[in-house]
């Protein structure tokens, strides 16, 4: 939590406004805890960064380029230490989901991002991240984000 309220600040004074002070919150990051499925990176020594690697995915992902009945490895809650960003924390997650992925026998990655999200956008794309197109997410109302996939291969 310590991260996110570092980051928050941050994302909202660049105009992104994905997150904020009761999302994502103590709960959302116990649950991902709870299924065993909240990474973290360490750099020197201290946690840099969380993702949430998970098979979930929104109902509207339908509404992306893509196979929406796919199933995939995607990534949620990425958060990077802004002491850290730049440094490869958030590549090393998504890494990670690579892997979870080989290991789980799936070869698709997805993740979405805030259209206001820049530096997710230009950093998708350097790991082979497709653009998939754009969403809103009910939960997240008058928001547009814009979804990524990565097919690993076989």
């Amino acid at each position: 939590m310590a991260i996110v309220r570092r980051v928050v600040p941050l994302m909202q004074a660049a105009g992104n406004f994905q997150w904020e002070a009761s999302y994502p919150n103590e709960e959302v990051f116990r649950q991902d805890i709870d299924k065993q499925q909240l990474w973290v990176a360490e750099f020197e020594g201290q946690v840099a960064g969380v993702a949430a690697l998970t098979t979930d995915q929104d109902p509207e992902y339908a509404q992306a380029d893509w196979d929406p009945t796919a199933q995939a490895i995607v990534t949620h809650r990425l958060a990077v230490d802004p002491n850290v960003q730049g440094q490869g924390v958030a590549a090393a997650l998504l890494q990670q989901a690579e892997v979870l992925a080989r290991e789980t026998g799936l070869n698709l990655l997805r993740v979405d991002t805030n259209s206001e999200n820049l530096a997710t956008q230009r950093l998708f794309p350097k790991l082979g991240y497709r653009f998939a197109g754009e969403i809103t997410l009910a939960f997240r109302p008058g928001l547009r984000f814009y979804c990524y996939e990565k097919q690993l291969p076989t």
